[in-house]
């Protein structure tokens, strides 16, 4: 969506932006009642969002506490976190980042592993190593997930591609650039793929959906020669994947 992210308030005149709080509400004192003032409106999908792992993390360095346990509240916080993230903010086209793609990650393997009758320790000591790494704002990418959450990976890399696809079009819709409009179908066709197949893709597909949309992205942030390098890149690779 386009706004107006300075924000002045009607009843106390304090000012504030709207990128920092994800709110129309006034910070001082609370009002609704609020204007922008700023003389366009910019491109924003990006909600202030903090993912906090800490409580999870704790709780389960107990013995006698299991992931099953923690199951409900981690992927309550799992999914408030990627429900408020976007990727532009306040007109600026972020990155893919790591983190989103581990939170996408982990809450697809603790679903498939809550739903296990007889879950391994390998998986039950892949799931704590992530949800460690994903809590630092990092993942687990150069790490193979045991076979049974490898769908957990591939589903996750969708969701996350899918999700910066989304804001990658509303970005090339503001500012068309024709030489990126057939890898942009390209990679939501390969991501409808993995969506069907529901994440049941190899680890080299999944690696390289990521390296083509942070591919785009670049491209969508940089000048004219950089980019076609990028999109040259991002090329490539979907054609290894045909």
């Amino acid at each position: 969506m386009k706004i107006r992210g300075k924000r002045e308030c009607q009843s106390c005149g304090e000012s504030w932006s709207y990128y920092d709080t994800g709110s129309v509400a006034c910070p001082g004192c609370g009002s609704l009642k609020s204007v922008g003032t700023d003389d366009t409106r910019t491109l924003h999908t990006d909600t202030p969002a903090t993912l906090d792992l800490t409580p999870i993390v704790a709780q389960l360095a107990e013995d006698d506490v299991q992931i099953k346990e923690c199951h409900e509240e981690l992927s309550d916080r799992l999914r408030e976190y990627t429900r408020k993230r976007g990727f532009i903010r306040g007109g600026e086209l972020q990155e893919l980042d790591e983190q989103y793609l581990g939170a996408r990650e982990l809450l697809h393997a603790v679903d498939i592993f809550t739903r296990q009758r007889d879950p391994s320790d390998r998986e039950r000591l892949y799931i704590l190593d992530l949800l460690r790494t994903v809590a630092t704002g990092d993942r687990l990418a150069d790490t193979e997930p045991p076979e049974a959450l490898l769908g957990a990976r591939g589903a996750g890399v969708a969701d996350a591609v899918g999700a910066y696809h989304r804001d990658l079009r509303s970005w090339f819709d503001e500012y068309p650039y024709p030489e990126a409009e057939r890898t942009l179908s390209a990679l939501r066709d390969r991501v409808k793929r993995a969506e069907a197949l529901n994440g049941a893709i190899e680890s080299d597909e999944a690696k390289a959906l990521v390296a083509v949309a942070r591919s785009l992205g670049a491209a969508a942030r940089e000048g004219q020669q950089e980019s076609d390098k990028r999109l040259i890149d991002a090329r490539d690779r979907l054609d290894e994947l045909s």
